[in-house]
């Protein structure tokens, strides 16, 4: 299990866009989700790096490998911020992205293009089993559209639009979304930690 590295979700569009954006790594990536008995840790820091070291930490010492976790905040600066870290349960605890969707588009209704700015915040963590922990912060701007578009993607994917774009990350294709997000430019910024835990493992 040495050259294992868990990823801390159940979501299996963030362990693809994970592996799709790290093609190179010299290590298996497994969800969390495969490994018996496991549970999502409870989101309930204040800050989304609070949240993503509880998760990584927590998937380290269950599984014995080391792993990786990410959160990931919207913040709309029209509603001072929010959702933030919030952002996955912004209709409620038990809330689908529809729901979340559909809030925000209501107290956004009525406001115009200039007025709905917006970025999504990634932040990761790297965690060992033996409680080392290495984080990094990636941040896409862009703005909140009127109306869904898209069927890639998952989340708000539909609802943003980077800067300088007409489309939604959800109209992207793969490729294109990977190489300007959030989550992309958060583990890129990991990478230098990530190939010296995984290289000093390799033959």
């Amino acid at each position: 299990m040495e050259r294992t590295l868990v990823i801390a979700t159940f979501n299996a569009h963030k362990l693809r866009e994970i592996r799709a954006i790290l093609p190179g790594l010299p290590a298996e990536l497994k969800a969390l989700s495969e490994f018996p008995g496991a549970v999502p840790a409870e989101e309930d820091g204040a800050t989304l790096l609070e949240n993503a070291v509880k998760k990584a930490a927590a998937a380290a010492r269950f599984t014995g490998c080391w792993a990786l976790a990410d959160d990931t905040g919207l913040e709309v600066d029209a509603l001072g911020g929010a959702p933030g870290v919030r952002s996955a349960r912004y209709a409620g605890e038990e809330a689908d992205p529809a729901r979340n969707s559909s809030r925000l588009l209501a107290e956004l209704a009525g406001r115009p293009a200039e007025r709905r700015s917006a970025r999504f915040v990634c932040v990761v963590a790297l965690a060992s089993p033996s409680g080392e922990v290495a984080t990094a912060r990636g941040v896409l701007e862009g703005r909140i559209a009127g109306a869904p578009r898209g069927g890639n993607g998952f989340g708000y994917d539909p609802l943003f639009e980077p800067a300088g774009s007409s489309r939604t990350l959800a109209e992207l294709s793969e490729e294109e979304k990977n190489a300007a997000s959030h989550r992309a430019a958060a583990l890129r910024n990991l990478l230098p930690e990530l190939l010296k835990r995984f290289q000093r493992r390799s033959p």
